[in-house]
């Protein structure tokens, strides 16, 4: 398996966030990533989120364009400007280039969530870039 710089910031991430909850942070799993012909100087990533029971994110934004699906449970997710939304299994969601994810978490406290996420960026951006306070 070829080497992702979004793996080593994917850890980062999770190392830093771990030090500041108490549960670790979300699980991130690159399923696939693609250079695409027709569309070049793009890139596609396919990624699965997976949230323990009251898991959240740190604020971020994406470089790239994303659009999530839930596979299981149920996420509460806010882009800035935006109201919180509760998605269910099997609902979804847009996120433009730029974005600015103020909460995306688990809603429940007893039942584990998952995202599945479809990304297209710039094979140098980055997929996440956490915000300042």
């Amino acid at each position: 398996m070829k080497a992702l710089p979004f793996l080593a910031a994917a850890l980062a991430l999770t190392l830093s966030a771990s030090a500041m909850a108490h549960d670790p942070s979300e699980k991130i799993t690159v399923l696939q990533e693609q250079l695409l012909k027709n569309a070049p100087g793009k890139k596609a990533m396919m990624i699965e989120v997976d949230y323990k029971p009251g898991q959240s994110s740190i604020a971020h934004k994406h470089e790239g364009t994303a659009m999530a699906y839930v596979l299981e449970g149920e996420v509460i997710s806010q882009v800035k400007g935006e109201q919180a939304i509760t998605y269910k299994k099997g609902q979804f969601w847009y996120e433009p280039a730029g974005s600015e994810h103020l909460v995306s978490k688990n809603a429940s406290s007893t039942r584990p969530a998952k995202l599945l996420v479809f990304m297209v960026l710039a094979p140098d951006e980055q997929v996440l870039i956490p915000l300042e306070n």
